[in-house]
């Protein structure tokens, strides 16, 4: 896989994961999970996915697209 996809492979994870950080398709619910409001045991769901992305993405791709920019040659 060339390093332009993978960029846009991962900024389309970055911005899956930015539109799901606010729930509005939950705005409203006043369902229980595990004792928790519906909205916060979606949020802990949702960090535990981040970091999972992040902890992937430090292993994988960490400066992907920036190696050569500031170089002089």
């Amino acid at each position: 896989m060339n390093e332009r996809t993978r960029v846009v492979g991962w900024a389309a994870v970055a911005v899956a994961l930015a539109a799901l950080a606010v729930p509005w398709f939950m705005w409203g619910a006043d369902g229980v999970v595990a004792g928790l409001p519906v909205w916060v045991a979606y949020h802990v769901g949702w960090l535990c996915l981040v970091a999972v992305a992040l902890w992937v993405f430090t292993r994988r791709a960490w400066g992907l697209g920036v190696e050569g920019v500031g170089r002089d040659g």
